[in-house]
């Protein structure tokens, strides 16, 4: 009966790839990795555009040093998910790396709002303009990573449920069985 249970949970688990493609509508991992590259490739030509915001021509304007921080902050971030995100292409159904990058892609995107003000009311309003259309780029891709992380997570949630009925499913069967008379050793 273990083998039994044994090979249904092993059935379950090499079909779930298979099942998740097809009936939950998960993009297959070819199809988000160029998602993801594309990401990536927004996040290094963000990069050059912060670089370009004069912080210190920011400052002699009167802008508080938050943004003067959230701008040298903004710029490691660019280049963390770009990184990031190249390497999460190689494996992106690793849903704990697909949330880590999601969320850095999340703050950074926030902290750049709160950059384009302190640009626009303290530097250059074209510049602001500029960040703003950058960051208006991305919005698609960051759309359809949000809804492949939904998909996977809600995927790994139902593989969790079978293997744990399976399991049930096992232990009963296993519970109805006779006890076996311990077995005596000759000497």
């Amino acid at each position: 009966m273990r083998a039994c249970c044994f090979r249904a949970l092993l059935l379950a688990v090499a079909l779930s790839p298979c099942i998740r493609a097809q009936e939950k509508g998960i993009e297959p991992e070819w199809d988000i990795r160029p998602v993801l590259k594309e990401i990536a490739a927004h996040a290094e030509r963000m990069v050059p555009v912060l670089e370009q915001i004069d912080a210190k021509e920011m400052a002699k304007n009167g802008a508080p040093d938050t943004y003067i921080t959230q701008l040298n902050a903004s710029r490691v971030q660019a280049k963390a998910l770009a990184t990031e995100t190249l390497a999460l292409a190689n494996s992106p159904d690793k849903l704990s790396a697909d949330l880590a990058t999601f969320f850095r892609m999340l703050s950074l995107e926030k902290t750049l709002l709160s950059i384009e003000e302190g640009i626009r009311k303290y530097w250059n309003p074209a510049v602001a303009d500029l960040l703003n259309s950058q960051m208006a780029e991305n919005g698609a891709n960051r759309e359809r990573f949000q809804r492949y992380i939904l998909d996977l997570a809600a995927t790994h949630e139902q593989e969790c449920a079978v293997m744990d009925h399976e399991a049930q499913r096992c232990r009963g069967i296993l519970a109805r069985q006779p006890n076996a008379a311990p077995k005596t050793e000759k000497k």
